[in-house]
Order: structure tokens, then sequence, then C-alpha cells
């Protein structure tokens, strides 16, 4: 099954290029229309000394290298570290952004993600695209645990334009997990797992199949 509409939920600005980037470039090369929200750009969460604005301009670069038109990225101001007390507002957001998009898959954090703010776009994700597949991605740096259900096998290319595309985060560069070795290294570890190179795995939140006639 090709998926034609793809949203990718971030809580925060690079969570969707760390969590699932090489899928996302293999989507978009294979034809997909391929959106991206960013609830937060972390302002309060910044270095000292770095431009407020730094995370934005950061995650416009990222995602044009994987593929993503600028016009299909969609930026919110929620601050960070306090989506339980928004819960409402975002999933108003997101039901939205189901209704402008019209998406047949949605790629959003685990369930099992430990970040509270990963937790609510997670839960509220569920509660917004009740008709909609949605695949959970890896951060194991916040996963509990991770159910591996989903495997999407990645070339070498796209595992190239991910991490390029993470590089773009100067103002992250002190993150351990942000860097080219750790990329690379997953997406073996994955790919070792269904005998190919390279992959990213997914847990299976909801998978809904439709009759051709309702797409």
């Amino acid at each position: 099954m090709q998926y034609k509409r793809i949203l990718v939920l971030a809580p925060h600005t690079d969570d969707g290029e760390l969590g699932c980037g090489g899928t996302i470039n293999r989507f978009c090369k294979e034809g997909s229309t391929v959106h991206y929200v960013a609830f937060s750009t972390c302002r309060r969460s910044l270095p000292a000394g770095t431009p407020p604005d730094a995370l934005e301009k950061e995650v416009k670069k990222a995602t044009k290298i994987l593929g993503i038109p600028s016009s299909n990225l969609i930026l919110f101001d929620y601050d960070v570290r306090v989506f339980n007390t928004l819960r409402q507002q975002l999933l108003d957001d997101m039901i939205r952004l189901k209704n402008e998009i019209n998406p047949d898959l949605i790629l959003a954090p685990s369930l099992n993600d430990t970040h509270q703010d990963h937790q609510v776009i997670a839960n509220e994700s569920i509660r917004a695209f009740k008709e909609v597949s949605i695949w959970g991605y890896e951060m194991p740096w916040n996963n509990l645990s991770f159910n591996t259900q989903c495997f999407v096998e990645l070339q070498e290319e796209h595992v190239s334009v991910k991490a390029k595309a993470l590089e773009e985060y100067e103002s992250q560069k002190h993150r351990r997990y942000l860097n080219k070795e750790f990329v690379y290294s997953l997406a073996n570890i994955r790919g070792i797992q269904i005998n190919v190179k390279y992959a990213e795995a997914f847990e299976i939140i909801r998978t809904v199949v439709k009759l051709p006639s309702s797409l």
C-alpha cells in the first residue's frame, strides 16, 4: 500500500527528523505528499546566547533537505514542556490539520515515549485521527520500551539525507544522539533485524485499511 498524504507530528523541531527522517525522505522521493508540523520551536530551552528563532530557521532548512516543500511545513509556537496543560488546544489544531490535509498516514511519537510533550502529542493524535493509520516513531533516549512492529527499508541515500538534515541543527549539537554515527548505527541495527542494510522501525498505533472508493 502506498500512502499518498503523510502528516508528521513533531512535538518540537527536530523530533520528526530524528524519529523518521529516512522514511520521510523515502516517501518524498517516491511521490508521496508529506506535511510536517512542529508544535513548539522551543525558544525557552535554547542554549544561552542562541537567537530565539534559531530552531525555526533550522527546521526550515532541515525539512527542505528531506524533500518537504516549504508550503508543507507548519510551525506552532506552543511553549515547551507544558503541553499537558494545553491538550484541548493541541487536539483542536490536529483536527483542523486533519480536515485541511486529509492524511492517510500519521507519523507521531511512540506511546511509550517518556517525554511529557511527546506523550501528549501521541495520545491526542489517537483522538484526532480516528480514521487514519498511525505509526509511532523511535527515539531510543526517550523510549522506556519500543515495539518494533513495522520496518521501513532504507537505502544509503535516505540515511545520508537524514544525517545531512540533522546537521542543520547547529543549536542542538550538544545532544549526544544528534550525530551522523548514531543515525547510521541505529539504521544499521534496524536493518539487520529484517536482513537489509538500513531501516527505521515504528510501533503500529493504528492501522486503517479503507475501501478504494473511500480514499
